[in-house]
């Protein structure tokens, strides 16, 4: 599962873009006990959702040229500009030119080869978020694609990540880890997008999960707080109880309880 010892290649960030951060704050924070914390005056309004102190992922007001509401994910590199680069190389796309931010880091944001936006994130002053895997944070990415094994191509030329097949109910799930990295290091998986009707809807994207304490709870929660129930709470033998959920704004994300993995 993902930790903060980051590695290349894999998730080291995460936000949101909202058309309402005020009211976005007020939903993670009954959710999962967020505050929001401003970057300052020179941010241009990105701040950090904070767990207990930590930073859990970052957000921003956008507007709508700037693109639907939603999670982008963020994964690590020693050099942004090099990532970029092959990220065109291998028939993907730079949404956003690599970018200094501040004295934290350098960004960018790409698109697969089949248009599925993410971020990189190349550290300096900010390695990353905080806590990963506790509840309320960030646990597990997926990424919804029509090619799983071209999605596996682009990925691999441009993080050199490895994947291995698991059985899973109905068939085999495609998990993905950091190059020559164990296999407790996965984190995430690369799931057909025809074969969930919820996601063919939606379309190809990466989708977040966060750890809970309680699946059914988060869900009856995102409903009170105005947020839509995409897929209710499931049991996914041995990995743990899982929900779609979508915030007020339509930003879409997913929970999950995990199963205690065993050593």
């Amino acid at each position: 599962m993902l930790t903060t010892r980051f590695v290349t290649g894999a998730p080291n960030w995460v936000d949101l873009g909202t058309p309402d951060i005020e009211g976005a704050t007020t939903f993670y924070g009954g959710l999962f006990g967020w505050q929001f914390q401003s970057a300052g005056s020179e941010s241009g309004g990105y701040g950090f959702f904070q767990l207990a102190g930590k930073s859990a992922a970052g957000g921003m007001q956008t507007t709508p040229d700037q693109g639907p509401p939603s999670w982008t994910v963020y994964f690590q590199t020693p050099d942004a500009d090099a990532t970029a680069k092959s990220t065109e190389q291998a028939k993907g796309s730079v949404l956003m030119q690599p970018m200094d931010v501040m004295t934290e880091g350098r960004m960018a944001i790409l698109a697969d080869e089949a248009g599925v936006p993410f971020g990189i994130w190349q550290p300096d002053q900010l390695k990353g978020i905080d806590v990963a895997g506790d509840p309320g944070s960030l646990c597990w990415v997926e990424l919804y694609t029509p090619d799983i094994a071209l999605s596996a191509v682009f990925y691999n030329s441009v993080f050199g990540w490895e994947t291995s097949g698991m059985p899973f109910p109905g068939g085999t799930y495609t998990c993905i880890n950091p190059a020559g990295a164990r296999e407790e290091d996965m984190f995430g998986g690369v799931v057909p997008l025809a074969d969930d009707p919820i996601e063919v809807e939606a379309g190809a994207y990466w989708l977040p999960y966060f750890e809970v304490e309680d699946t059914d709870d988060t869900v009856a929660k995102t409903q009170e707080l105005g947020g839509k129930v995409r897929m209710p709470a499931t049991d996914v033998e041995g990995v743990g109880r899982i929900a779609k959920l979508a915030d007020p704004y339509g930003a879409r994300f997913a929970v999950i309880k995990s199963v205690p993995q065993q050593g």
